[in-house]
């Protein structure tokens, strides 16, 4: 017999340390129409943390999540071979009638910063 979450409710400060960030480039955003979004993760989460993380973060259903490890690229730094760090990708599909907002990057920064948008009269 398998053991069973019994509570389905996920802590806030452990949703945000899941998802790290969203993924915006020209195939990511060509995946929106599909209703279908794409993240950075935790290497260590699963589908079912990211899930529920999902879910609190954005407050949507989400439908199924596909998972990959990209890993890291050779790279030479001034002479030197080294290695980009590994990262966990995941493609989450979203229920019909959900959806995220396209400047998601934008408030997610400032929503992990907890600082408000600076012109850029103000910055100086």
């Amino acid at each position: 017999m398998k053991n069973t979450i019994k509570n389905n409710d996920i802590a806030d400060d452990k949703s945000i340390n899941i998802i790290q960030k969203p993924i915006l480039t020209e195939k990511s955003t060509n995946l929106n129409q599909y209703n279908q979004y794409s993240f950075v993760v935790n290497l260590k989460s699963n589908s079912i943390q990211i899930k529920k993380a999902i879910e609190k973060i954005f407050k949507v259903k989400v439908v199924k999540i596909n998972t990959s490890i990209m890993r890291g690229k050779l790279k030479s730094y001034k002479g030197k071979m080294g290695y980009k760090k590994d990262y966990k990708k995941a493609i989450v599909t979203l229920a019909e009638g959900n959806t995220i907002d396209s400047s998601l990057g934008i408030k997610w920064l400032q929503k992990i910063l907890n600082q408000p948008h600076l012109d850029k009269e103000e910055q100086f």
